[in-house]
């Protein structure tokens, strides 16, 4: 069996983003040579997520706006027990949780074997500083 392990790094300047890394995931798998296997691709972060969706912007500004209803952001300790701690981003855990944390991905003729429309996405829920994704691809 064949593996390859590799991180990608992301620093998004927006509080809330999403970036299409399936061209890097491709390269990835393209470059270990595995022809039939699996790929799996998970944030590295509990403030960011990977989940797999259409690349379309009205879904992503639809996405927005309802994490944002779900977990609004609030830096003050009255809304967030977790933000008496110092911090300013519970509600980021919030939407990762909603979001997920990793996708696996099949790998068939060397290339994802995607349903149509699929993508994978990095969601950014508390940006502004550098934070990977593990891409490990195993397979044939």
């Amino acid at each position: 069996m064949k593996s390859l392990t590799e991180y990608l790094t992301l620093q998004v300047p927006a509080r809330m983003a999403f970036i299409n890394i399936t061209p890097q995931v491709a390269e990835v798998v393209r470059k270990s040579g595995v022809s039939e296997g699996l790929v799996l691709c998970n944030a590295m972060h509990i403030t960011a997520s990977v989940f797999i969706n259409d690349d379309e912007s009205g879904l992503h500004e639809d996405y927005a706006a309802w994490l944002e209803q779900l977990a609004p952001f609030d830096a003050s300790p009255k809304r967030y027990k977790h933000n008496r701690t110092g911090e300013d981003n519970a509600d980021a855990h919030m939407k990762r949780q909603v979001m997920g944390r990793e996708v696996v991905v099949a790998i068939t003729g060397g290339k994802l074997d995607f349903g149509p429309w699929e993508q994978i996405f990095y969601g950014e829920f508390d940006g502004r500083r550098p934070k990977r994704v593990l891409v490990k691809v195993l397979g044939e």
